[in-house]
């Protein structure tokens, strides 16, 4: 009986042998499988993988906007752009970063409202990150500085030459700083 046993196991370790190799194989035949795919399709391949960048993520070299930043406070927080202006190419991924203040001895709840000039550029700024996007809240004295990372479409009218990022920290309204500890 025991030999029985013994070909029974040479026979199912052949088996899973044989799988072992072809599953290796097709994964193997899949690399040139999936480049021809993606040449028929005309999709662009940067090291074997898709080009996955947007047209609208294109640089637009020729044009330069100057964005100023301006910063609004309501409330007892100090709250500044680390710098006035920055000069960008219409779809250049860029970071510019705002510093806000808490010089009260109590938890602050803040948010920021962004706004936009001249108003035809509205839809044509992308933000990436920012902490408009969500509540701050900020401890006694704390000091944080906060990136916005943002793009102008390049689809923007070339009449465009001057953006202007207004964002106004207001602070809300009967918080109560035992809710945040």
């Amino acid at each position: 009986m025991s030999n029985e046993g013994s070909g029974g196991n040479k026979k199912l370790l052949g088996k899973l042998l044989v799988i072992a190799v072809m599953m290796f194989g097709f994964g193997y035949a899949l690399i040139p499988v999936y480049k021809h795919l993606c040449e028929v399709l005309g999709l662009n391949l940067i090291d074997g993988k898709p080009e996955q960048v947007a047209k609208n993520s294109q640089v637009d070299m020729s044009r330069e906007i100057t964005v100023e930043l301006v910063s609004n406070v309501q409330g007892t927080l100090r709250f500044r752009a680390t710098q006035n202006s920055v000069t960008v190419h219409p779809g250049e991924m860029t970071t510019v970063v705002y510093e806000v203040v808490n010089s009260v001895d109590r938890t602050v709840k803040a948010q920021a409202v962004p706004s936009y000039t001249p108003q035809e550029v509205t839809p044509h700024f992308k933000k990436v990150e920012c902490f408009c996007f969500k509540e701050q809240v900020l401890k006694p004295k704390e000091a944080r500085q906060m990136p916005v990372v943002f793009f102008i479409d390049p689809a923007v009218p070339k009449s465009v030459k001057t953006v202007t990022l207004s964002y106004t920290f207001i602070e809300a309204a009967g918080f109560d700083k035992q809710a945040s500890n």
